[in-house]
């Protein structure tokens, strides 16, 4: 794509949010939904409650996830309010890290078992000679928003508008931090054009938006529905993948392997049964997803994700819905389209050579 169409695409795709933001404004009326401090479980059920592994039998995991609230790792949490893991037959305690890159160091150093985080990640550690594959993928896009931030409402109005300013970003490295870089270099900017700054997630981010730290910022629901209450409005939107049109849009595919279930490949081939159990479950959560309603699957997760609405947070879980997937299974273009993404965001990645086969496997969800 020429610099000159790209520019015109994106001021084309400047627009306000859709209804997932609308409908959950009122979302943050009793604040953000609070997160496990890390190193702790953010689900009750995790501690021996309704639906919980606290009494279970079977081989005992620990799963970190990259910030628990976040939708995109809904399933996760799911599971394990609908006692899915335990009637596999395995014991699981959730562990809130607040973010992808903690949530990855974690499993690297043995703290956790298993990771809910983006698929991305085992390309990034391929590259860096350690092995780690993705067993069971939940998300079919990354559910990411590009949003200008209210200073600068008017000013920028496109990707190219971005030269020179300062873009929030959960954390360096992480999906949010790749996702911009990959859009400056669609659009025929360097991607030093454009500074980014962590701001991580939450109320962190929002305050970041809020307060003018940042002139535009990566985030995902529930954050984005958040800071538009605060805000009173609805915030301009430069790229969003939370749909199947924006996806295709942005990266060319109807499949970006977001959120997953990680392992080291030497724990994966130790504890294939076990594996086999949690893709299971998360296989059931999907199907139990694709089948219901939001307002009853916002029914079956814990009170305080609700951020004091249940009503609001299951139109947004509705809303969101499409952005997971429906089996489990990982595809081949979805794969080639999430390195073809590192490729070009990633300097790490580069030209390196990659074996996509020995970063993911759809064995455990056949």
């Amino acid at each position: 794509m020429k610099h000159n169409e790209g520019q015109h695409r994106h001021r084309r795709l400047v627009r306000p949010l859709t209804l997932i933001a609308s409908v959950a404004l009122a979302l943050s009326a009793c604040g953000a939904p609070s997160a496990a401090p890390p190193g702790q479980t953010g689900s009750p059920g995790a501690s021996g409650g309704a639906g919980g592994a606290g009494g279970a039998g079977g081989a005992k995991v620990t799963i970190g996830i990259g910030g628990q609230t976040l939708l995109t790792y809904l399933p996760t949490t799911l599971a394990q309010e609908l006692g899915y893991y335990q009637e596999e037959g395995v014991n699981v305690e959730l562990q809130d890290l607040q973010g992808g890159s903690k949530a990855l160091t974690a499993m690297i150093g043995g703290s956790t078992n298993v990771t809910s985080g983006y698929y991305e990640h085992t390309i990034q550690m391929q590259a860096k000679n350690q092995s780690v594959k993705a067993f069971v993928d939940m998300g079919r896009s990354s559910g990411l928003a590009l949003l200008v931030a209210p200073k600068n409402e008017g000013k920028i109005k496109s990707i190219a508008d971005l030269k020179g300013k300062n873009v929030g970003v959960t954390s360096p490295g992480s999906s949010t931090d790749m996702f911009i870089k990959f859009l400056l270099a669609k659009n025929g900017l360097q991607q030093t054009d454009a500074a980014v700054s962590a701001i991580g997630a939450g109320s962190s981010a929002v305050a970041a938006m809020e307060q003018g730290q940042v002139d535009a910022a990566v985030m995902l629901e529930p954050d984005i529905s958040v800071l538009n209450k605060r805000i009173g409005h609805d915030l301009p939107v430069l790229e969003d993948v939370r749909t199947a049109e924006g996806l295709k849009e942005v990266f060319e595919t109807d499949a970006w392997p977001s959120s997953s279930l990680y392992a080291k490949a030497e724990w994966l081939e130790q504890n294939k049964e076990t594996a086999g159990k949690l893709a299971k479950a998360i296989k059931r959560t999907l199907e139990f997803i694709d089948g219901h309603s939001g307002e009853e699957i916002a029914a079956k997760m814990p009170e305080k994700f609700a951020g004091g609405d249940k009503a609001l947070y299951a139109k947004v879980i509705a809303e969101l819905k499409e952005t997971l997937s429906k089996d489990g299974a990982f595809t081949e273009d979805g794969v080639k389209a999430v390195l073809k993404t590192q490729r070009v965001a990633n300097p790490e990645i580069g030209d390196k050579a990659i074996k996509l086969e020995d970063t993911y496997t759809n064995e455990f969800v056949k």
